[in-house]
C-alpha cells in the first residue's frame, strides 16, 4: 500500500534519503485533513449562535440544547461502531460514509427553519464524528512509516483545531450573515473532501476477520447513551432527579453486561482483554482527562471574555472577539502537532499535559488584561495540540493492526466522555457559584478559577498516567508500513 504512494514521486526527483514528502503524500494528507477539520468544526460551530437559533426557531434553551446533545449522543455510538466496521470492511470506505453523513446532515440543517428538522440534521451529523479516528487509522496504514507519525499528529490535532476555529468563524457569521451559512460551509467542505479521498487515497488491505457484533454495539451504545444523556441534561433535569439517577444506574449495568458479553464471543466489537492491558487502558484514561481540559478551554474563554466588566473579571467583548481569543490557541495546536511526532509518544503526552496544566494555572492568577486571558488559553492550546497528537501514536504502538480503527475509535470515545464531563461539571460550577448583577445571576470569578484548577489537576493526572504507560507492547503487530 505504501509502495503505491511512494511510486508517485516525480521522475528523477530526489527524496533526500526518503525524508521528503512526495506531492501525492501531501495531497493525501490534505484531503483527509480537510474532512477531519470539517467534522471537528461541527462540535463548536453552533455555540456562539445559540441565542439567534432560539429566536429564529421559536424555542427555549432546552430545545436548543438538543442541537448539541443529539450530535453528541449519536456520535458516541457511531465512533466505536464505525471503527469496527472500518477494520472489517475498509477504513477508507467508512471515512467516506462518515463524510457523507456530514454533508447530508449539514444540508438538512442548511435548508431547515424548524427545530425538529434541525435536530434530525444534527443527529445525522453525529454519524460523521467517527471521521477523525477513522482518518487517523487511514493515515497510519496509508503513508509510509517515516511520514505516518507526522500525518497522524496533524489529523489528531484537528480535534482541537476545529473546536478552536469554530468559535471565531461562528462569531463572524453571527455578526455579518445568517447562521445557515455555517451549515453550507460544512456541506462545501465535505463535498470538497469526498472526491479527493475517492480519487487519491488507496484502500488499505483489511486484516480483520469476523463479523459485526450487533449485540455488543447495542449494549455499548445503550451504556454510553445512558451515561452521556444525563451529563448533558443534568442541569435542567436536576442531578438528583429520578430520571438522572436511573440513567446513571442503567449505564453501569449495561457497560458491565457489555464487558461480560465481549469476553465470551469470538468477534467482539471491542477486544476487552487487549483494551484492558496497561498500554491502551492508561492511554485512554489519560485521553479522558485531556478531553476534559480541552472542552473547559472552550467554555471558560469565550464566555469569560464576553462577561460584563462590572463582574470584575470580564471584558464585555462581542461574540466575535470572544471567539477570536481562541484563534491563537487553534493555530498553535496545528503548528505544534508535528513536534509531537518527533518525540516518543509517551514523552509527548507527558509534556503536552504539563503544558496544559501551566496554561490553566496561569488563568487562575492572570486575570487583569485581555492579553493574559489569551496567553493562558494559547498555552493550554499548545499543550493540547502536543498531547492530542501523541495519543494515536500510543494506540498504533499498542493495538494490533486488525483492531486499529476500533482502538482509535475507542480512544476518541474516551475523549468525548471527558468533554461531556467537563461540560456537565463546568456548567454546574458556573451555575452554583454566581454573583448578582442588575438582577441577573452571572458566574463569579471564583467559579472560573475553580474550573481552571480542576482542569490543571486533570492535566497533571494525564501526565502522571503517561509516565507509567509501558514502553513495550505485547499486542501490536507493526501497524505502520515501512515504506
Amino acid at each position: 500500500m505504501s509502495q503505491a504512494v511512494a511510486e508517485d514521486a516525480p521522475p528523477g526527483k530526489t527524496t533526500d534519503g526518503g525524508k521528503q514528502w512526495t506531492s501525492r503524500q501531501v495531497v493525501i494528507l490534505l484531503v483527509i485533513g480537510v474532512g477531519a477539520l470539517m467534522v471537528s468544526l461541527t462540535q463548536s460551530l453552533l455555540v456562539p449562535v445559540m441565542g439567534e437559533l432560539a429566536v429564529d426557531l421559536n424555542t427555549g434553551s432546552d430545545g436548543i440544547a438538543w442541537l448539541l446533545t443529539s450530535t453528541l449522543l449519536v456520535g458516541a455510538v457511531a465512533v466505536p461502531a464505525f471503527g469496527r466496521l472500518g477494520d472489517l470492511y475498509g477504513t477508507r470506505k467508512m471515512v467516506l460514509v462518515a463524510l457523507g453523513a456530514l454533508v447530508a446532515g449539514s444540508l438538512i440543517c442548511a435548508l431547515s427553519d424548524s427545530l425538529t428538522w434541525m435536530i434530525v440534521g444534527r443527529s445525522v451529523v453525529g454519524l460523521s464524528v467517527a471521521t477523525v479516528p477513522l482518518s487517523i487509522s487511514l493515515i497510519g496504514v496509508t503513508l509510509p512509516r517515516k511520514h505516518a507519525g507526522s500525518g497522524i499528529a496533524v489529523i489528531s490535532a484537528m480535534l482541537g483545531v476545529g473546536g478552536a476555529l469554530g468559535l471565531p468563524l461562528a462569531g463572524v457569521i453571527a455578526e455579518y450573515a445568517d447562521y445557515h451559512v455555517l451549515f453550507w460551509i460544512c456541506v462545501a467542505g465535505g463535498i470538497l473532501a469526498i472526491p479527493g479521498i475517492v480519487l487519491l487515497v488507496p484502500e488499505p488491505a483489511r486484516s480483520a476477520k469476523g463479523r459485526m457484533d450487533l449485540i455488543g454495539t447495542a449494549l455499548l451504545g445503550g451504556g454510553i447513551l445512558s451515561l452521556l444523556l444525563p451529563l448533558a441534561q443534568g442541569d435542567s433535569w436536576g442531578w438528583t432527579d429520578p430520571l438522572t439517577l436511573t440513567l446513571f444506574a442503567a449505564a453501569v449495568v449495561l457497560l458491565v453486561v457489555f464487558v461480560v458479553f465481549e469476553l465470551r464471543i469470538t468477534s467482539p466489537l471491542v477486544d476487552v482483554r487487549t483494551t484492558a492491558r496497561p498500554a491502551l487502558l492508561l492511554t485512554n484514561i489519560a485521553s479522558l482527562f485531556v478531553g476534559f481540559a480541552l472542552f473547559a478551554t472552550l467554555i471558560g474563554t469565550a464566555t469569560y471574555v464576553q462577561a460584563p466588566a462590572a463582574t470584575g473579571y470580564g471584558f464585555g467583548k462581542s461574540i466575535l472577539v470572544g471567539g477570536l481569543c481562541m484563534l491563537p490557541g487553534g493555530i498553535i495546536m496545528l503548528l505544534l502537532s508535528p513536534v509531537s511526532a518527533r518525540l516518543k509518544p509517551r514523552i509527548a503526552l507527558m509534556i503536552g499535559s504539563l503544558i496544559i496544566a501551566v496554561g490553566f494555572l496561569s488563568r487562575i492568577w492572570l486575570t487583569g488584561s485581555l492579553w493574559q486571558v489569551i496567553l493562558g488559553a494559547t498555552i493550554a492550546g499548545a499543550g493540547t495540540g502536543i498531547a492530542y497528537a501523541a495519543m494515536p501514536g500510543l494506540i498504533m504502538h499498542a493495538a494490533p493492526r486488525s483492531e486499529l480503527a476500533a482502538a482509535n475509535g475507542l480512544n476518541a470515545l474516551f475523549r468525548s466522555v471527558g468533554s461531556s464531563l467537563a461540560s456537565a461539571l463546568g456548567g454546574a460550577i458556573l451555575a452554583a457559584k454566581t454573583m448578582d448583577l442588575g438582577g441577573h445571576a452571572l458566574p463569579s470569578l471564583g467559579a472560573y478559577q475553580l474550573l481552571f484548577a480542576l482542569c490543571a489537576g486533570a492535566a497533571i493526572l494525564a501526565a502522571l498516567l503517561a509516565a507509567i504507560i509501558p514502553t513495550h507492547s505485547a499486542t501490536a503487530d507493526a501497524a505502520l508500513p515501512e515504506d
